[in-house]
């Protein structure tokens, strides 16, 4: 699923062994535990665990350095709780195996089954085993939406509030602390001010990051949706229109996600439930969507000057805040 870079082993992995032969029935022990390259914001790792004749691969996702959570994430506990909802529901999604608690000595986080699969944006949208796939799956991801969506509130941990209004008004205000003037991005939110979408009642559980690089993908379709810590309850339709901005595409053909386009995307929400869309809607929170990914890395530039992170990924992405401001200019501004 991803590349593995590092074998461990030290406390963390003894403290992780002793956690799975109490968690998973049969197993003795855990072997090549590794840590993941993928996962920006939380540690990613590959093991097994092992007994007599028995193998079972797992995945362990974890706070780093294993209790640092960001203010605005929702917790590893609540991320295995709404992906053992979402399973239950329907919701292609990885079992569920051990939740981490205080006394495993491991940190925050969560065990879950291994899923065979590509998670790489570039190959899913590009490579030939997945051409098949790529014919329904845009339309399977609005199914997959429409299922996220109707989750019942009561059933869900509790979450925060982000409509519409309050999403624009925290992105105005990263921009406005990054202290770089953008006319285009200055132009962007204007035009999001004066076309605030109505906020929904009762608002619905939003995924928060549904898209290409965050979902497994087989050459049959859409295997797992991963990383659910950007959950909250909102405007459902601000998941659709996330999938749909350009740096999620990856030179892909189609809008959605780089292997579909909005029609084919509504058309799969509609048909699994969700309600009618309406595209000058979808193309808000697309216009929102590509506005915040740009803030985004502009911030990382100033994380970069500071010194604060002065990796080369970080100045890469950065210098990704002009490719948006293309990006936004092509929705407000389309020729022809």
């Amino acid at each position: 699923m991803n590349e593995q870079v590092t074998v461990v082993r030290d406390d963390f992995s003894t403290h992780l062994e002793a956690t799975i032969k109490r968690a998973v029935p049969g197993a003795t022990g855990i072997a090549h535990l590794r840590r993941l390259s993928g996962g920006a914001s939380q540690e990613t790792w590959s093991f097994e665990a092992v007994g007599r004749g028995f193998t079972r691969k797992l995945i362990l996702r974890r706070a780093p350095g294993g209790d640092r959570v960001h203010d605005r994430a929702v917790g590893l506990e609540k991320e295995a709780a709404l992906i053992g909802l979402a399973r239950a529901a329907g919701v292609p999604e990885p079992e569920v195996v051990h939740v981490l608690e205080p006394g495993d000595g491991v940190g925050r986080g969560f065990v879950v089954a291994f899923l065979e699969g590509e998670t790489l944006g570039r190959k899913i949208v590009r490579d030939d085993i997945f051409a098949e796939a790529r014919k329904t799956l845009a339309h399977r991801c609005g199914e997959v939406m429409a299922k996220i969506h109707h989750l019942p509130l009561s059933s869900l941990p509790p979450l925060r509030t982000a409509t519409a209004e309050e999403r624009l008004n925290e992105l105005h205000q990263n921009y406005k602390m990054a202290g770089t003037p953008r006319p285009v991005f200055a132009l962007a939110f204007e035009w999001l001010r004066t076309r605030l979408p109505k906020a929904p009642v009762p608002p619905k559980l939003v995924h928060g990051d549904f898209r290409n690089g965050n979902l497994i993908i087989g050459p049959e379709g859409l295997r797992a949706v991963l990383d659910w810590e950007l959950a909250h309850l909102g405007d459902p339709i601000e998941d659709l229109g996330w999938i749909c901005i350009a740096p999620w595409r990856f030179s892909g053909e189609g809008p959605a996600g780089g292997f579909g386009t909005r029609e084919q995307l509504v058309a799969g929400y509609e048909a699994g439930g969700g309600g009618k869309v309406d595209m000058e809607h979808l193309k808000w929170w697309e216009v929102l969507g590509s506005l915040s990914w740009g803030v985004s890395c502009g911030a990382m530039f100033l994380s970069f000057r500071s010194g604060v992170d002065r990796t080369i990924e970080r100045a890469m992405i950065a210098r990704r805040a002009s490719e948006n401001e293309i990006d936004l200019l092509h929705l407000l501004a389309p020729r022809g």
